[in-house]
């Protein structure tokens, strides 16, 4: 237990400090670390995520862009229902060598991140977005991450981040409180989505899950107010490093056949 608290905290610190990419570690650190299995670890990981994003957003909730947090969510709904549809057509040890591969993309993008990286611009002046020009790239954006949300139980911060940087043009100081409101309903659409299917949504042993949840609330209250103060591009060169490491395991253990 201490040790899925221990990482609970990581991922939790991970969250509040870049909006995005502790969720890229919760399933591998449920499946290896504590033992769960990967049916129970996918819903157990959006359980986790969704509450400790919204906890690392409420320091935030000025900043948010609610309408373009409400439109990638929302769009997103549907599509983690397909997700953890594939997600139990799959056999396991695809899901995992998939997620891996999804790990070292997340990984490469992280690298190539620059904090003040921005495309071409959707935010108006006064901090409204250009609907007529964006509302396509941000629905794109909220099926893309919706459907990798409920095949792979991540929320998405990691992908939605450079969607709203670079597709949409946004600062990362509101780009970062807005993805977590996107991680938010994406984790309570994938979620409902696993959980309403009954071998899946039984397995979750809720000890575990709650000491999980409770070690990522202090993670991501720790890390939400001095992010801003910390040297970003350092920590995300190796954050990326750990998520290459962590994927290559990954990627040995389900080769071996081996998921506990």
């Amino acid at each position: 237990m201490i040790l899925v608290a221990g990482l609970g905290a990581l991922i939790g610190l991970l969250l509040g400090l870049f909006g995005g990419g502790g969720s890229i570690l919760a399933v591998p650190a449920l499946v290896y670390g504590a033992g769960v299995p990967l049916a129970a670890a996918v819903p157990t990981s959006l359980l986790v995520v969704g509450i400790s994003s919204a906890t690392a957003v409420l320091p935030r909730l000025r900043q948010v862009q609610w309408r373009l947090a409400g439109v990638v969510g929302g769009a997103g709904a549907a599509a983690t229902f397909a997700g953890a549809a594939v997600n139990r057509l799959l056999p396991e040890r695809w899901v995992l060598l998939g997620f891996a591969l999804v790990m070292i993309a997340a990984g490469v993008r992280m690298l190539r991140h620059g904090s003040d990286e921005t495309g071409a611009s959707c935010a108006l002046p006064g901090g409204g977005i250009a609907w007529r020009h964006c509302l396509p790239r941000a629905i794109g954006a909220g099926v893309g991450v919706g459907f990798l949300t409920g095949l792979f139980g991540v929320g998405g911060g990691f992908l939605i981040i450079p969607a709203l940087t670079l597709l949409l043009g946004l600062s990362m100081s509101t780009a970062v409180p807005t993805s977590l409101v996107i991680v938010v309903l994406n984790s309570i659409f994938g979620f409902t989505a696993h959980v309403s299917t009954a071998d899946y949504g039984t397995g979750i042993d809720w000890a575990t899950a709650a000491a999980f949840t409770a070690a990522a609330i202090a993670g991501s209250l720790t890390a939400a107010r001095p992010s801003g103060r910390l040297p970003a591009a350092r920590l995300r060169k190796g954050f990326a490093y750990l998520v290459f490491a962590v994927a290559v395991f990954v990627i040995a253990q389900s080769l071996l056949g081996s998921t506990a």
